[in-house]
């Protein structure tokens, strides 16, 4: 021990500074060990330590100081072998030192008790915990770094405080700060980042953490993770790059954002569940994965004010609220995001006010399961469905909002009874209102303007009622409505009610393959000027046209259409099915007019194999038979396909289906490889609402429509499996086989005849070969092979007569092998 305030301190040595007035007391004195200096030292004593690595493991139980030399940050070391480097039980102060640790069972550095300050501290450990706060303690740490890629960063614990400033967690091997047992820390300023837990946990009834300033960042989890009653308020701070959901709450946890900014989360940015309830205040969501706040369960609450929630980075709706959840937005802003609101269940309710939800690749805001959502005075707008009210027991309200520029404005279906009053719908691409399958709904005062459709689509059977409302500017027509137009009072015809709307449309234009009466609001004064009056139709020439094929202008007997079908070259199987329902029907519709019960058949038919094989062409005969037999009133054709019953955005999709469905009354709808409707990774195709359409309708209009599904045999097999509901409405598969290679040459033959053409002797041989060795791959067209190889038979015949200078008949007839096409 060395005496003297000036003298040089030693490498290892200690000096301590006495403080005490004693003039018994040495004023200055140097140590060999830490634990010597600490054991000789009084209260308000300073310690001073030389530049060195210390293998102690200290601990300070009096109000000293002990710092490192000044500017010699890091050049001491306090590096026990095992156990706690360093345990404060004392208002102490502790400043520039660097700690490390190397017992995974304890902490770096142990604060249990007093008001110490801990200032510009390194701790480099790998430990149970950096810094471990406990019990009593109320720590003030300034300006200290974590870094712990074996532990927690910051622990505080049992009911323990304190203020964290400019603190930096730089790695955790678990969660870089955790707060439980009833502790409640103040982080001001402080990073957290590189930990592979979770960012910030607060956990237990009790505890509780305040944040200003903060930052979290790089984690390998969660950002901050609120759970069992704990509570955090964080005041501008952000969350941002984590692997997991940005914040997580769970079971009564209480949390509070105040310009916070959440951005760049691959899963949810916000995710609350049991009762857990979320105050946000002019904070943003920004760049997230799946949805910017997701809410689950009864009594969990997310109230937004002033808030912003844009530019999701996946296909998930911006807020999720389920499960009896509640969601409040009070002046918020929702933008470019795959859909806005979606609120599922019954018991979940949505309030939003003042907002603005726009730049929506499909819907602003679904409602469905039974759940409810109210917007007062928003506005939607770029959107491709403004909001839709899916099934039974969805509804809430709209008053005052404003839709624009959205393909349809608000969708009703399934007997979903929403209220939409003052609402204003403008340039809708579609439909401004559309009501289809049982939906009901009251629309009070609403509006729309400059529709590239009707202004009100209520489709048949829906229950809906029109008060005031007004149309202008409508390119289809102010008010379509189903068969029978409108009642004059409620409880009429079980439709449409209409009560003093108007219209400025003189005509309105509809599909050209409406045959029925057509019915709009007209401009007339008084009552009569509100109920729906008859007009002429008019072909609208912006309809996309759809194959139809109509028999009835030339309709034949069933035993002629037989005979056409017996005429078609090969499929045997098929004609025998086709003869064996074709005579149920009659035998059942004899048995009736007898007086007697006939067996049900279901005409709805199921046709496998692959292209060319003539499924087409049957469906046609088909339909033409059941309308021959009085099945069907018409037995046209409309042939589709995914795209014609597929929209781009949601809700367009049942509206194509439905239209495509009425378009095909009285026949048969053909839809042609419905298996696309059901791509194996179908994620959020829209396909599934389709499919779920076209059962719907089959089922409410079982005499209307019989409809036919084709595809390959392997794909249309998974449809039916995956879709159970689609295969218990129909009645059989038939199954098309490939054609045989002298099925081909007939069908060769059978073109030649039709064109006045020939085969010359050796050439239907010829051809009989080529087929037997043409592959059968994917581009096989059966059928349509056959005709495509007359077809370039004609051709080289042409290139080959064309250079004679005198031609016969023969020459000009005759088809021979040479003019045949090479193999590919």
């Amino acid at each position: 021990m060395r005496r003297g305030q000036n003298t040089p301190m030693a490498q290892g040595t200690v000096q301590v500074t006495h403080t005490g007035t004693s003039r018994w007391r040495r004023r200055t004195g140097e140590y060999a060990s830490l634990a010597a200096a600490l054991e000789a030292a009084g209260d308000g004593d300073v310690l001073t330590v030389a530049p060195g690595t210390y293998r102690e493991n200290l601990v300070i139980r009096r109000a000293v100081t002990l710092r490192g030399p000044e500017g010699g940050i890091g050049s001491v070391r306090i590096a026990p072998v095992d156990g706690v480097p360093l345990t404060v039980r004392a208002t102490a102060t502790v400043q520039d030192l660097h700690i490390e640790g190397q017992d995974a069972a304890a902490p770096a550095l142990l604060v249990e008790d007093g008001t110490p300050e801990l200032l510009d501290l390194r701790i480099v450990t790998r430990s149970a915990a950096g810094i471990e706060v406990r019990g009593a303690a109320r720590p003030t740490v300034r300006r200290c770094t974590v870094d712990n890629p074996a532990g927690v960063g910051i622990a505080v614990l049992d009911g323990a405080g304190g203020v964290f400033e400019e603190c930096e967690i730089v790695s955790a091997g678990q969660s870089g700060i955790t707060v439980r047992g009833g502790a409640h820390p103040r982080l001001e300023r402080c990073r957290v980042h590189h930990a592979s837990g979770a960012g910030i946990t607060v956990n237990g009834e009790g505890s509780g953490l305040e944040g200003i300033g903060c930052e979290v960042y790089e984690i390998k989890g969660t950002g901050l993770q609120i759970a069992a009653r704990a509570t955090a308020h964080l005041t501008d701070s952000s969350v941002h790059r984590t692997s997991a959901d940005g914040i997580t709450l769970d079971t009564d946890a209480v949390l509070t954002l105040s310009d916070c900014d959440i951005h760049d989360i691959p899963e949810n940015a916000v995710d609350l569940r049991s009762r857990s309830v979320l105050t946000l205040t002019r904070s943003t969501v920004r760049r997230f994965g799946r949805n910017g706040l997701s809410v689950w369960d009864p009594g969990t609450r997310v109230d937004a004010n002033q808030c912003e929630i844009h530019d999701s980075t996946g296909d998930y709706p911006a807020v999720w609220v389920s499960d009896g959840a509640t969601a409040v937005l009070d002046a918020c802003r929702v933008h470019d995001v795959p859909d806005a609101l979606f609120v599922l269940d019954r018991g979940s309710r949505a309030d939003v006010v003042d907002s603005d939800l726009s730049q929506v690749r499909n819907t602003a805001v679904s409602v469905s399961d039974g759940a409810t959502a109210q917007l007062d005075d928003c506005r939607i707008r770029e959107a491709s469905t403004g909001a839709w009210f899916r099934d039974h027991g969805s509804g809430g309200t709209l008053a005052g909002c404003t839709i624009d520029a959205v393909q349809t404005g608000v969708i009703v279906t399934k007997g979903a009874d929403p209220t939409i009053e003052r609402c204003t719908v403008t340039s809708p691409a579609e439909a401004g209102f559309y009501v289809s399958a049982e939906g009901r709904g009251t629309f009070n005062g609403c509006r729309v303007t400059g529709s590239g459709g009707y202004g009100f689509h209520v489709m048949d059977g829906c229950r809906t009622t029109l008060r005031k409302c007004r149309t202008e500017r409508c390119a289809r027509g102010g008010y379509e409505f189903a068969e029978g137009g409108a009642s004059l009072a409620e409880g009429l015809g079980g439709g449409p009610v209409a009560e003093e709307c108007t219209s400025d449309e003189s005509g309105v234009r509809t599909s050209p393959v409406d045959t029925g009466t057509v019915r709009t609001v007209t401009q007339q004064a008084g009552l009569l000027g509100t109920v729906p009056a008859p007009r002429a139709p008019v072909a609208l020439a912006a309809v996309p046209a759809v194959p139809v094929s109509d028999p009835a202008s030339t309709a034949r007997s069933s035993q002629d259409v037989l005979g056409e079908l017996d005429a078609l070259v090969g499929l045997e199987s098929v004609k025998h099915e086709v003869r064996t329902l074709t005579n149920m029907i009659e035998v059942g519709r004899r048995r009736q007019e007898a007086g007697l019960k006939a067996a049900s058949v279901r005409r709805h038919l199921v046709f496998t194999g692959n292209p060319g094989t003539g499924k087409t062409t049957v469906a046609r005969l088909y339909g033409e038979i059941l309308a021959s037999l009085d099945v069907l009133e018409r037995g046209h054709l409309v042939e589709v396909s995914r795209v014609d019953l597929v929209g781009e955005h949601i809700g367009s999709t049942a509206i194509r289906t439905q239209e495509a469905f009425d378009r095909a009354r009285g026949g048969v709808l053909f839809v042609d490889e419905a298996y696309a409707l059901s791509p194996e990774d179908s994620g959020r195709d829209f396909g599934r609402e389709a499919i779920d359409t076209l059962v719907k309708l089959m089922e409410d209009h079982r005499d209307a429509v019989v409809v036919i599904v084709a595809g390959y045999t392997a794909e249309m097999e998974r449809f039916l499996t995956v879709n159970p509901g689609v295969a218990s409405r129909f009645s059989r598969t038939i199954t098309f086989s490939d054609y045989e290679p002298d099925e081909l040459v007939r069908i060769v033959e059978q073109q030649a005849d039709e064109h006045e053409y020939r085969l010359a002797a050796g050439t239907d041989e010829a051809l009989r070969k080529y087929f037997a060795e043409l592959p059968k791959g994917p581009a096989f067209g059966n059928g349509r092979t056959a005709r495509q190889t007359f077809e370039s038979m004609v051709e080289r015949h042409a290139g080959r007569v064309a250079v004679l200078t005198e031609v016969s008949t023969d020459d000009l007839t005759l088809l021979y092998p040479e003019d045949l096409p090479e193999l590919p």
